[in-house]
């Protein structure tokens, strides 16, 4: 598959498969993670892989209940062991670090036949308890992932790229 394949195809799941995830194909999408750049290589993302059902339902409960995202087999917590370095242009490198791996972890996926839903909607403070997070790290963002149970592919709602890109000036 390629690259834009995996883009054009890739959606946000909420309904997945009672099976199992194989042990080499989430190596796979974690690789692709851990292969992610970042700024100055500080490479502080860090997952949590959680596929016990009762911290899935704890986690979705967390997740202002969306109990979707326990049913996927895996989610996949998204932390940032950081000092909150900051990069010359005012941001924050860890949460635009933390997202280009989990960018590389959905497209992967795909690939791989899976599906994954980007959960920002959570408790950090419900999620570091379930999980027993340290207070200083972050938690970035919440992923379930699974075999989605609806595999079609529609088109995507998108501005055009009249709309959305400007050239040499704003």
């Amino acid at each position: 598959m390629k690259v834009i394949d995996a883009i054009k195809t890739r959606k946000s799941v909420r309904s997945f498969l009672d099976t199992p995830i194989e042990n080499e194909k989430m190596n796979t999408i974690l690789n692709a993670a851990r292969l992610a750049p970042s700024a100055s290589n500080l490479q502080e993302w860090r997952f949590i892989i959680v596929s016990d059902p009762n911290l899935r339902s704890k986690l979705a409960e967390a997740a202002n209940g969306q109990t979707f995202v326990g049913e996927a087999p895996i989610i996949i917590v998204a932390c940032a062991e950081t000092h909150n370095h900051v990069m010359s242009c005012g941001q924050l490198c860890y949460p635009i670090d933390v997202a280009i791996a989990l960018d590389h972890i959905t497209l992967v996926a795909v690939e791989q036949g899976l599906g994954t839903c980007w959960i920002g909607a959570f408790n950090e403070q419900k999620v570091k308890e379930t999980l027993s997070i340290p207070n200083e790290i972050r938690v970035v963002e919440l992923m379930p992932i699974g075999y989605p149970a609806d595999p079609s592919i529609s088109e995507k709602n998108r501005l055009s790229l009249d709309e959305i890109v400007k050239y040499e000036h704003w």
